[in-house]
């Protein structure tokens, strides 16, 4: 089975939603008795909801977080130095006159773009920062063993986006931790009117990471190798009054605004991404077309599908257009693999025997459309880029 016209979805054996081009294989889908997926009936409620309504409960949120802090900090703010924490920034200082403490996790896979991105979003706004960096050979280990745990190599970023902001938050007696986008928003898994999914702890754990840090150990990686990806126990969160919201539940949430919006007042920085005709999602990695890839092996769609959803939604795209742009773009084996094989050891059999363990009863029976294109030259993190540089351009010392 295969594509079944130029107009319509990839796969005829699954079931998509009726207005969007989201199929039934997205993790948590469920459709309405019209047929209509989540998001889709999200992007409905978002226009009944009294937004002005909803300001009011953030204000009263971060003024009574200010007046708690005292000389503290009045919240953290995990960041990746992409348009959705540039944007909390300039919402969190710019308009409530915020002091936030920006805190990343460093998933050591950053681009150029990204680099510049990050740290020009901490001088454009002046706000202190703390960035933990997992080593690089413990990356790479943990990059192979998260394609057999989870069927992605990306579980190191997924766990350390929710444990050391939630560390850094004990650590510093900081209870307010502040995302950007809702849940409700594209992720298939909850509506606005119905938010199932509440921030907590295990949050992360929950939406993306799957294991845990000591669900992780195996012969290579020990607990002592897994301890940053640790989250904090609830006793030590409890006594801090560790809680999260995101702004995306009180505030309008508009992708595609808030980027066009940061990339003019505050000069943030879109790049080429692979499995996507959109270049604003993950804008700071070298790798997400790996994770995107991946989930088209496990699921049948990728990153192209989400952002074509969000255009149909919008009015952009027409359902037929979605769909071409989906084939066309989440069928394409990144180049980024040829990284990933490297740093991993695998070897391009042995990374599809893997994705197929993870893949779909839906899908199990069918050959996956993939496309390939030789041609490309390899991408690489760019600190490791800059370093090749800086030794040629200065070879001695001396």
């Amino acid at each position: 089975m295969g594509i079944e016209s130029p107009q319509g979805p990839l796969f005829k054996n699954l079931r998509y939603c009726l207005r969007c081009c989201v199929p039934e294989t997205e993790e948590g889908m469920s459709f309405d008795e019209m047929g209509m997926c989540q998001s889709c009936q999200s992007s409905e409620q978002k226009m009944h909801i009294d937004w002005t309504v909803r300001e009011k409960k953030l204000r009263n949120l971060l003024e009574d977080a200010k007046a708690k802090a005292g000389n503290n900090y009045d919240c953290i703010v995990p960041i990746s130095g992409g348009k959705d924490s540039t944007f909390q920034l300039h919402v969190l200082v710019k308009v409530y006159n915020m002091k936030p403490l920006a805190v990343t996790f460093n998933h050591n896979w950053y681009n150029e773009i990204g680099w510049y991105n990050l740290q020009n979003a901490l001088e454009k706004f002046n706000v202190d920062h703390i960035m933990f960096t997992p080593n690089r050979k413990l990356v790479n280990r943990l990059a192979k063993s998260s394609l057999g745990a989870i069927g992605d190599a990306c579980w190191h970023c997924h766990a350390g986006v929710g444990a050391f902001p939630l560390q850094v938050a004990v650590n510093f007696k900081i209870p307010l931790l502040i995302w950007g986008e809702s849940i409700a928003e594209a992720s298939g898994r909850a509506t606005y009117n119905d938010p199932k999914i509440v921030f907590d702890r295990e949050y992360f754990t929950r939406v993306s990471a799957k294991k845990t840090a000591k669900q992780m150990v195996d012969e290579d990686l020990s607990e002592k190798d897994l301890a940053p990806f640790e989250i904090p126990s609830s006793e030590s969160c409890e006594a801090v009054g560790v809680h999260g919201i995101h702004l995306g539940d009180y505030i309008f949430w508009d992708d595609e605004r808030q980027m066009e919006f940061v990339k003019r007042t505050y000069e943030w920085k879109e790049v080429n991404i692979e499995g996507t005709y959109k270049r604003y999602k993950s804008a700071e990695c070298v790798l997400p077309g790996m994770h995107d890839f991946t989930k088209y092996l496990k699921r049948g769609f990728g990153r192209a599908t989400d952002h074509a959803c969000i255009d149909v939604r919008n009015g952009l795209l027409s359902r037929s257009e979605g769909f071409k742009l989906a084939k066309k773009y989440d069928t394409q084996e990144p180049n980024a693999l040829k990284y990933y094989l490297k740093i991993t050891g695998m070897t391009e059999k042995e990374f599809y025997e893997a994705m197929k363990k993870h893949r779909v009863s839906q899908l199990q029976d069918i050959d996956l459309p993939i496309s390939k294109d030789k041609k490309k030259e390899e991408v690489e993190p760019f600190v490791q880029t800059f370093l090749k540089r800086i030794r040629k351009e200065y070879p001695d010392n001396e």
